[in-house]
């Protein structure tokens, strides 16, 4: 069997560099039409926009707030064949600001989904790249939404589109063995990991793709709309796992079975770091060289630094409490730039 179904990883996700001009502007060579595109100014302190198919362009969220979602027609106005238009907003379009977005493929506005107790209005999901996207209206009770993946979902992400300072959801299973049914989840905006029944009803994901959810009014409030993006683990595609830091610039090496495109990191232990860090294989795209930004602060890059990335993982150069201190544990999510070894046995290498 072939170590990987996914050779070219770049038709599932892809991090497109792109420069503001201040007016409409369609940004092309992303490789496919994106149905989650998160954008984000380089050099400026601005918020990071996240906006996808299923929502449809216009419906903007925020990672590093906890407001509602809001309409805004000068943002991202469409989804292209091979990539997407922008409107005039500054934080995403401002003229010779540098810019990046980071896409991903599901598949369009999708339909409903009626595996769970609550049927979802759209589930747009790609099975090949394990990731779904779902909107669904919250009950006030126990319940289940599927989110279409036909394997367990190992990064479950949601947010209250409804009501204004809700924080995000984040289920993760690095979070803790048996992390979902251990009720463990994590925001985007503060520090450590928490645990409450009214988030995942002590319930694990399953293996046909159903997330349980708890009454709680962050994932679940009644009559509150939703938005869920979950991911199951593809092999020489994508990892959703944990690493404990060893406080060095020779830093601990995590391995994920192919090179990295995207790493994001965060530590889940009391006394750490709030920041959420994020790399990618475009900015600035070699070893030393991987800068950083944080999903939850409008701050622009950070050039110290982050990490090598290596044809079978990536290695932490940093001795930062935000991704590396001594016996801290953190947890990842990582997309891959190519598998260690796809299917035509062509072995990728570290740059």
């Amino acid at each position: 069997m072939a170590y990987t179904t996914i050779n070219k990883s770049s038709d599932y996700f892809n991090t497109k560099l792109y420069t503001g001009t201040g007016s409409e502007l369609a940004v092309s060579s992303v490789g496919f039409q994106p149905d989650w595109v998160w954008l984000k100014d380089r050099g400026a302190a601005a918020s990071h926009i996240l906006t996808d198919a299923v929502r449809t362009a216009t419906k903007v969220l925020k990672s590093n707030t906890t407001g509602a979602e809001s309409t805004n027609a000068q943002a991202l106005k469409s989804f292209d064949s091979d990539g997407f238009t922008l409107g005039t907003t500054s934080d995403i379009n401002t003229s010779s600001n540098t810019y990046v977005s980071w896409n991903w493929l599901a598949n369009g506005q999708g339909s409903s989904n009626t595996d769970g107790s609550i049927n979802t209005t759209y589930t747009s999901v790609n099975n090949t790249a394990g990731f779904s996207i779902s909107s669904y209206t919250g009950t006030g009770a126990n319940a289940t939404i599927g989110t279409g993946l036909t394997s367990k979902p190992a990064c479950v992400i949601i947010k209250n589109l409804t009501d204004a300072s809700t924080e995000w959801m984040i289920g993760h299973q690095g979070l803790a063995t048996n992390a979902f049914s251990s009720n463990k989840y994590i925001h985007f905006n503060t520090a450590t990991t928490a645990t409450n029944a009214s988030s995942w009803n002590s319930i694990e994901p399953t293996s046909n793709g159903i997330v349980s959810l708890g009454n709680g009014s962050y994932l679940n409030g009644s009559g509150k709309n939703y938005i869920c993006y979950a991911f199951t683990e593809k092999q020489g595609y994508s990892k959703f796992g944990s690493y404990e830091g060893n406080g060095s610039t020779d830093g601990s090496f995590i391995f994920t079975g192919f090179k990295p495109a995207f790493v994001m990191m965060k530590g889940i232990d009391s006394g750490g770091s709030d920041n959420w860090n994020l790399c990618d294989n475009k900015r600035v795209g070699y070893n030393a060289a991987n800068w950083r930004l944080y999903p939850n602060a409008t701050a622009g890059e950070n050039s110290t630094s982050l990490v090598d990335i290596l044809s079978n993982g990536f290695k932490l150069r940093v001795s930062s409490t935000d991704v590396n201190a001594s016996a801290k544990t953190y947890i990842f999510m990582a997309f891959a730039e190519a598998p260690l070894v796809g299917s035509n046995n062509v072995p990728a290498n570290a740059r």
